[in-house]
């Protein structure tokens, strides 16, 4: 099992917090992964999974102590609105895999998955010592590619025409963030709001 600085009990932020996911979530994953509309964005083959694979992906890849996810709460009201994880951690080389599913439908654009990747983030680069974070995102996703590049992921390759969607082929597109652009990326946020807060103040 991770330490529990690898996989502590919560991530908080201003708007959501990150808590470990508890048997009860279960019922939230048939629902959202038996949605069409969530799988299209988030799985290989077309078409929603079967209840039986929805548990033992849950079992096997969200409870299993060495799992390092997440289920995603809004901060106001606790309900459950998605699962955020990393996966492939490899220590020797310092990368991990970032994968974040946002499965409450009412709850897209409004920020909250933009907010969990960055508590991943922070984790990663601060309390993990990873140097790199990588992702892999379909072509068509571009409200999750638009998000992923605002908290700095940048395209670093494509897998040509791999998913077939909707007729068509699409590309996988290939991201990742490495330790110091995050690092830059933070030292600018600050720099902007301690100037801001000196502008207020007169």
């Amino acid at each position: 099992m991770f330490p529990q600085r690898w996989f502590p009990d919560r991530l908080e932020g201003r708007r959501t917090i990150l808590r470990r996911h508890e048997p009860a979530n279960l019922a939230a994953f048939k629902r959202w992964y038996a949605d069409p509309e969530v799988v299209r964005l988030t799985r290989y083959q077309d078409g929603p999974m079967r209840p039986e694979e929805i548990e033992r992906f849950f079992m096997a890849r969200v409870l299993a102590p060495e799992s390092l996810t997440f289920a995603i709460h809004v901060r106001a009201t606790g309900r459950l609105i998605g699962t955020c994880a990393f996966s492939q951690v490899d220590g020797d080389n310092g990368s991990a895999l970032f994968h974040i599913t946002i499965g409450e439908k009412d709850c897209w654009g409004q920020g909250y998955g933009g907010e969990a990747t960055e508590l991943m983030l922070e984790h990663a680069f601060e309390r993990l010592g990873l140097h790199r974070v990588g992702l892999s995102v379909f072509e068509f996703n571009e409200r999750a590619i638009r998000s992923y590049r605002r908290v700095g992921f940048v395209v670093e390759g494509r897998a040509r025409e791999a998913i077939l969607r909707d007729g068509r082929w699409w590309d996988e597109i290939q991201m990742s963030i490495l330790e110091e652009e995050w690092r830059e990326r933070r030292r600018i946020r600050r720099h902007e709001a301690d100037l801001a807060a000196r502008l207020v103040g007169g």
